[in-house]
């Protein structure tokens, strides 16, 4: 049977091991928080919703190398060989490193698994915080900005490079180790410039060589065509499909469906638009697109009022359909490697995880087996 590289995000908030995680969670449990509070706010939510789930694994500190061990053993079991650690750097220093460095690399059985880093250089703002997130639904506070000016820049590439990029189980596309952007924005705000930003990836790239990589495989967290926040060197309006090849990506991926679709509706009607989505990116890309599936949406555990922003009918089974359509794509075109990232891992507080439940309990993990390991 044909291998897959699934590969579910992480968002390494479950810890209480971050001192400034407590700056949002100050109970030291890191976003558990949220999702163990999500009761006590059932009053101030309509009367015909509920979010009536909890983990059942508990509230376990994923910075804990023997959690880390049981949730390796359970991901490769069931088909998921990839983890793509979100991975941020506020204020001169990283920010939420210890899922990854004392859980996942610290676990003994993490050479099971393939990793790569998602930077995620966006803004961090009051969402994370259920004390402060009702009254900026519509634009919150920033709390640190994602952007990072040149030096910065070199700072953190030089310490992904020595922290990462050597280990054995650094996922690789033809020797090279790839690494993911989130937001071309912030990434062009913060060098200064369209020119500027290719300069700096220029150097990344030769720094990886230097290293002893065959290279960088750049890739790009796509999220639907829309002007950019920035311009060309010629002055023009620059879109996502413009911004690929001039800044010299190798590949686009997705993170969440809610970034090009509106996700407050029916699972069935939302995939519809997957499929447009992936033809669009068959047209409009020169460079590798890796499908993705989404779990599904629903933020209501960050807030204490309700978020109406809520996909429906999105259960293991409809999942399923998600998978075999992106499986689908991966068998139909020639792609340097079958990936299919999904999200997420453990996404709770956005009602989109693998991690298993007291609502469908293994469903979703099932769902990724059938289709990837057991070839049903």
């Amino acid at each position: 049977m044909k291998q897959y590289d699934i590969a579910a995000y992480i968002w390494p908030s479950y810890t209480g091991k971050e001192p400034r995680s407590r700056i949002y969670w100050p109970q030291g449990i890191g976003e558990w928080q949220s999702v163990l509070s999500v009761e006590q706010n059932a009053a101030l939510k309509p009367a015909d919703y509920r979010w009536d789930r909890k983990p059942i694994w508990g509230p376990v500190d994923e910075a804990d190398p023997k959690v880390m061990e049981m949730e390796i053993e359970t991901a490769v079991s069931h088909g998921v060989n990839v983890f793509i650690y979100d991975w941020y750097w506020f204020d001169h220093r990283p920010f939420l490193e210890q899922c990854l460095d004392e859980g996942f690399l610290g676990a003994s059985n993490n050479e099971k698994m393939k990793f790569y880093l998602m930077w995620a250089n966006h803004d961090a703002d009051y969402t994370w915080d259920i004390r402060l997130s009702d009254p900026h639904q519509k634009g919150n506070c920033m709390v640190w900005g994602g952007w990072q000016d040149r030096k910065e820049f070199e700072i953190i590439c030089h310490r992904i490079i020595d922290n990462y990029f050597s280990r054995p189980n650094y996922y690789k596309i033809n020797g090279k180790p790839v690494f993911n952007i989130y937001t071309v924005d912030n990434l062009v705000k913060g060098l200064g410039g369209v020119e500027e930003t290719v300069d700096a990836l220029n150097w990344f790239r030769d720094e990886c060589v230097k290293a002893g990589h065959a290279g960088l495989d750049l890739q790009l967290t796509g999220g639907g065509e829309y002007p950019r926040q920035f311009k060309g060197p010629d002055g023009n309006q620059l879109y996502t499909k413009d911004v690929v090849p001039l800044l010299g990506f190798d590949s686009v991926t997705n993170y969440q469906f809610a970034h090009y679709c509106y996700m407050a509706q029916d699972y069935g009607n939302i995939l519809k638009k997957v499929a447009e989505e992936y033809a669009r990116m068959d047209r409009d890309y020169t460079v590798p697109y890796y499908p993705h599936v989404t779990i599904g949406w629903d933020n209501n555990p960050r807030f204490r009022t309700f978020a109406d922003y809520v996909c429906q009918n999105n259960g293991p089974d409809m999942f399923e359909k998600g998978l075999r359509m992106a499986k689908d794509y991966v068998d139909s075109h020639d792609l340097p490697v079958p990936l299919i990232t999904i999200n997420s891992w453990n996404e709770w507080t956005e009602t989109s995880y693998l991690e298993p439940d007291t609502l469908y309990g293994y469903g979703y993990l099932e769902a990724v087996k059938k289709v990837f390991v057991d070839g049903e």
